[in-house]
């Protein structure tokens, strides 16, 4: 029954967040975007807390300076 509760939990938490981005700025996209790629590869390379950290960080920083034209 656990497993169930936290996909749907899951689900729900991840449609409501990608709803919230309608509003959003391209510059506000992008950093909100080079955060999560930035904490996923900080967590997959560094596997803790402060590497997930750094990597939300850094991805962010980037993500706000990429330009679309």
């Amino acid at each position: 029954m656990k497993p169930v509760f936290v996909k749907t939990a899951t689900l729900i938490a991840l449609a409501a967040s990608l709803s919230a981005c309608g509003s959003m700025t391209p510059k506000q996209r992008n950093t909100a975007a080079g955060a999560v790629i930035g904490g996923v590869a900080g967590n997959l390379i560094g596997g803790d807390t402060g590497s997930t950290l750094g990597g939300a960080a850094l991805g962010g920083v980037i993500g706000s300076q990429v330009h679309r034209h």
